[in-house]
């Protein structure tokens, strides 16, 4: 029988399937085509650090830790609030800025969003 390890990374890897598959499908229908990148949650990190976007496209924060994290920017453009050990979450762009944001319960966790 699997471990849990084991099962939890197959669950991670179906979900950012389903959100890439997901964000595939949307962007066929808009005029401009946005893209989807992923930010792993892990060893309590943010791994890419970070990461240049254009307004439209689409972050989703994978948790593969084995405890929450959030991702909540600086400047309040957005907040993930608690992300549980397997799970996502996505932020949407909507314009240009440069965010930073930490994990409040691991306030040594930082990253960079810039949207040009």
């Amino acid at each position: 029988m699997p471990g849990k390890r084991f099962l939890r990374q197959v669950f991670v890897a179906a979900v950012v399937s389903l959100a890439l598959a997901g964000a595939a499908a949307s962007t066929a229908k808009t005029k401009a085509a946005s893209r989807t990148f992923v930010i792993t949650m892990q060893i309590v990190g943010f791994e890419p650090q970070e990461l240049t976007i254009k307004p439209g496209d689409r972050v989703t924060w994978v948790n593969k830790d084995l405890f929450p994290h959030t991702a909540t920017a600086d400047d309040k453009a957005f907040d993930s609030h608690s992300v549980a050990p397997a799970d996502t979450w996505t932020f949407v762009a909507r314009k240009p800025g440069t965010h930073t944001y930490i994990c409040t319960f691991h306030p040594t966790m930082k990253g960079t969003i810039t949207v040009q």
